[in-house]
């Protein structure tokens, strides 16, 4: 569960750390050189042993505005070879929208440290081995690995970072995904920047001080005091992540700064955090926001066209989604804002998620119909502080329609979409509505549908051991998206039923069909000859297969011995098994898996199985249903215990005996 503290930036706390200070850049200690694997954490392959970051504010009389510097300086211990990852470090560099304010990092230095047969040797470092890579027109990656890697090498690189964008200041991460023994972050800002200071993260800090540093900051020929804080803490577990989860940002400890007020020399105050009627005028007026979602007019020529056959306001709702769908193709770029304007997209056929859905709340508007924007974050963005509106952490827009009592949560980028079925990763916590003429409001997204897979086999098993028959699989909800998107990957439905018989190990296909591939409003239906070879011949008097080779469990996604955060599965889900077999004569059914019904508290889920023989007739069901989208922290261990007494279950035989044998 996260925890979060709301710290005052001036409020001066218990002192409990006097004297925090970088340590030394190259200067091993005994302990460092000492420190195993297993001191820490069994599992992880490489630590931190000491990482220190201070952040401060000049202003630049040049540029005519306040910059942020950081210094960070690490050290980590290399355990072994699955550990080597770490030693490809990446340290990004952001633009602003207009080009004209970047990131610099300046002083980068880099040095592997080894020990062999009781000797330091020294690897700095090539400058040349650094290089940029320009992810985006916002985004430049400087990367670099270190040199002469092996188990037990000491990795070591500092660097310093001036930023104009003062807004966050600095997110200190306290909690990694390999443990640390030491993390020291000192923030020194100055009195005319007022900071609210949020610690997230199930930990308590260790080093936790506030007090005065005079003249730390100058602007305008005057010196400006700074609050200088310092936060610490050791010896901090790794941060394991595991399957059903948001972004891990969402959960480790981690230290963030929003920036609430600015003072102005004259005593006048700018306020940054705005409360949400401000930022409604501001996204409303906003060109490339509100004024995209006014232009009905683009849609006026066009749109007896597109509602043709639409009977109602849900029919107009559908065909409109289908037809931005259609028409305008994602440029593989986030937005919240409009990049091109609407009318641009329509005409190039191509957009970003901005482009794409506010193009589609235009054209709701445009016929009758009551459409507002819904501003998100994705999963891996993190969840949005929903205290202060913070418009930096909303990278995301879809539609909201409003018809009757019902809304309509749509999203036009993805084609294999249906309509009011957003994709997974907009499913993340809160999001805000913005409507043209109303007050904004909060609401929580979650799935409209329920993910659900129906597979049904009739087979006959065979004198010669084959089994043989038809499975048909209908797919709905999240699983028929997934199928569909892998099936746009290929250039014909054969070439994806060779891939699927590929990785399939439970049966061989022999040949198939696929339907409802372009009807993304019905389910996905497969259909499958196949042949399964569990013996050769029948010429024993006992006969054992397993039951369970459709999309068997065979490894528990929770082994955590403890999880700190939800298990989020973004949709509930159900999937169920029907077999009918028909065996050759003169075999009954001498043991069989027991007849299961196994429920999670609070209807949280349930897995049913049973086996039955009529005659020559073996029939076999089975159902794993998690009913919730969400599960707490507090439910993880029975999930686990869940999960481990399926995979239990499924180890169990069928056996078949001859009669009389």
């Amino acid at each position: 569960m996260i925890k979060a503290y709301l710290i005052s930036a001036f409020l001066v706390l218990f002192h409990t750390c006097l004297h925090a200070q970088d340590f030394v850049f190259g200067s091993l200690m005994p302990a460092d050189v000492k420190l195993a694997k297993n001191d820490l954490d069994s599992s992880s392959n490489a630590a931190v042993l000491n990482e220190y970051g201070k952040a401060f504010m000049v202003y630049n009389d040049t540029k005519g505005y306040t910059e942020l510097i950081v210094d960070y300086h690490v050290r980590i211990k290399i355990f072994n070879s699955d550990g080597y990852e770490h030693a490809d470090i990446v340290l990004p560099s952001y633009k602003d929208e207009s080009g004209e304010r970047t990131d610099v990092l300046s002083e980068i230095k880099a040095v592997t440290i080894n020990v062999n047969d009781g000797r330091v040797v020294s690897i700095p470092l090539d400058k040349g081995q650094l290089f940029k890579e320009e992810v985006s027109k916002y985004l430049t990656n400087t990367k670099f690995t270190f040199p002469s890697l092996q188990d037990g090498s000491i990795i070591e690189y500092s660097y310093r970072l001036v930023s104009p964008h003062i807004f966050n200041f600095k997110t200190w991460q306290l909690q990694d995904d390999i443990p640390k023994v030491n993390s020291l972050f000192e923030a020194l800002i100055p009195g005319m920047y007022t900071y609210n200071v949020i610690l997230r993260g199930p930990y308590p800090l260790d080093i936790q001080d506030a007090k005065l540093k005079s003249g730390c900051f100058r602007i305008a020929g005057r010196d400006i005091d700074c609050s200088h804080m310092t936060y610490g803490m050791k010896n901090i577990p790794a941060f394991v992540e595991e399957d059903y989860m948001t972004s891990a940002m969402n959960f480790k400890s981690a230290i963030y700064f929003e920036l609430s007020d600015i003072y102005r020399l004259d005593g006048s105050n700018i306020k940054i955090t705005k409360e949400w009627r401000n930022v409604d005028r501001e996204l409303v007026s906003h060109p490339d926001f509100g004024g995209q979602m006014k232009r009905d007019n683009v849609f006026k020529p066009i749109l007896p066209a597109i509602l043709a056959g639409a009977s109602d306001d849900l029919g107009k709702a559908k065909a409109l989604h289908r037809y931005i769908q259609r028409n305008i193709k994602w440029n593989r770029y986030l937005g919240k804002y409009s990049e091109n304007n609407i009318k641009n997209a329509l005409e190039r056929r191509s957009g970003n998620i901005g482009d794409i859905n506010l193009a589609l709340i235009a054209g709701l508007r445009a016929a009758g119909l009551d459409a507002e924007a819904v501003m998100l974050s994705t999963r891996d963005n993190g969840v949005v502080n929903d205290i202060h509106p913070v418009l930096s952490d909303f990278n995301y827009v879809v539609a909201k329609v409003n018809i009757g009592d019902s809304y309509y949560l749509l999203d036009a980028s993805d084609p294999f979409l249906p309509f009011g079925l957003l994709p997974l990763h907009c499913i993340n916590g809160k999001a805000r509505v913005v409507n043209l003429k109303e007050p904004s409001y909060w609401i929580e997204p979650k799935s409209s549908q329920k993910s659900t897979t129906q597979y049904t086999l009739t087979a006959e098993l065979h004198p010669d051991g084959r089994l043989t028959g038809q499975l048909v699989t209908h797919s709905h909800g999240y699983t028929a998206l997934h199928k569909r998107r892998e099936l746009a990957n290929y250039n014909t439905t054969e070439e994806y039923i060779e891939h699927i018989d590929e990785i399939q190990t439970g049966f061989t296909i022999l040949g198939g069909e696929i339907k409802g591939v372009a009807e993304v409003e019905e389910p996905l239906v497969e259909r499958y000859d196949v042949e399964v070879k569990l013996y050769d011949g029948l010429n024993t008097p006992e006969l054992f297969f397993n039951p369970f080779f459709i999309n068997r469990v065979t490894k528990n996604p929770f082994n955590l011995d403890e999880r700190t955060y939800p298990v989020d599965m973004g949709a509930a889900s159900e999937e169920r098994v029907l077999m009918t077999i028909k065996l050759p004569s003169g075999y009954e059914l001498k043991a069989k898996p027991d007849d299961y019904n196994m429920a999670l508290e609070n209807k949280g889920g349930r897995y049913l199985t049973q086996t039955q023989l009529a005659g020559e007739t073996l029939t076999f069901s089975q159902l794993l249903a998690l009913n919730h989208a969400t599960y707490a922290p507090e439910s993880y261990f029975a999930l686990k215990e869940f999960f481990s007494r399926i995979i239990q279950q499924e180890k169990i035989d069928v056996v078949l005996q001859k009669t009389g044998g």
